[in-house]
């Protein structure tokens, strides 16, 4: 059975259209300083609403504070998205096996992540821009639904402008007027280079599936291929 802790909720504001970034003050609790490895997880619980498992976004070490991405659509995900600065959540210790960044170090790493898969994605980006030099060339492949569905947007060109190369990929950009890239992740690969790499992936099924494939039909091993779970 999982141990709880009280966190206090420090912060709660939309990150994109259907997300909702909720951070949680876990100082003074044996939260701190648990996170560990970037992709670990927690569990997350209300009374008389529930529990869910949510992806640790921010980056690990002794922050006291754990930043988390709530996808809308449930009621728990509803009822956390109205919580007020002060209220208080239960939380369980970081768990997960999280990325292996100890093993991408050298490397050039490929990223890849759908929605609010980003989280756990985004933590691990933030470890290595606190270790940029001990990477290689870095490529984040970042799909969303509509152009006002990316998470972080505030922080992607900031990432481009440190060496981390993202692309930005939109399923369903109707008459929003978007130039980019369309289409799913998945499909655009042509480009990629699978040497000296790992890759890290999180988000739908159909995505880390069809990308897990295209990445060994070009070469990479599947033992170079990482979930955070």
């Amino acid at each position: 059975m999982s141990e709880w802790y009280e966190a206090k909720v420090s912060a709660v504001h939309p990150a994109a259209d259907g997300l909702t970034s909720l951070e949680l003050d876990v100082g003074g609790t044996p939260l701190a300083g648990s996170h560990r490895e970037p992709g670990q997880y927690v569990e997350v619980s209300l009374e008389a609403v529930g529990d869910g498992v949510f992806a640790i976004a921010s980056a690990p070490g002794p922050a006291a504070t754990f930043e988390l991405l709530i996808k809308q659509g449930s009621s728990l995900a509803e009822a956390l998205g109205q919580l007020q600065s002060g209220q208080t959540v239960r939380v369980t210790m970081p768990t997960g096996k999280g990325f292996p960044v100890e093993k991408a170090r050298g490397k050039n790493l490929l990223l890849f992540a759908t929605g609010s898969g980003i989280s756990a994605i985004r933590s691990v980006i933030l470890f290595i821009r606190r270790h940029r030099h001990d990477y290689g060339n870095v490529r984040l492949y970042f799909g969303a639904r509509t152009p006002t569905a990316f998470a972080y947007e505030g922080e992607l060109d900031t990432w481009q402008s440190e060496g981390i190369e993202v692309v930005r990929i939109v399923s369903r950009p109707g008459e929003s007027g978007w130039k980019g890239l369309t289409g799913y992740v998945q499909s655009h690969l042509a480009d990629v280079s699978i040497d000296n790499a790992i890759a890290f992936l999180c988000g739908q099924d159909a995505m880390v599936a069809d990308v897990t494939s295209a990445l060994i039909d070009r070469g990479l091993r599947r033992d170079d291929i990482y979930l955070n779970f």
